[in-house]
């Protein structure tokens, strides 16, 4: 579930407009493309995916 909201949080980001997009880095079609600043929603996206992949992976507590 949380890989999934970050995943919409990331789509959001990249997909609208902000301040701060930068120059764009890859055209994917007139109008649109990879701006410099989606490259730092990629990687928090990255870590953010990790960080739950990890403690899921992980083994948890056990209670006695």
């Amino acid at each position: 579930m949380a890989v999934a909201v970050l995943t919409c949080f990331a789509f959001l980001l990249v997909t609208g407009r902000y301040a701060d997009e930068g120059p764009v880095l890859v055209v994917l079609r007139p109008g649109r493309g990879v701006h410099r600043g989606d490259l730092f929603v990629i990687a928090g996206w990255l870590l953010g995916v990790a960080a739950v992949l990890t403690a899921a992976a992980s083994p948890g507590r056990r209670s006695r």
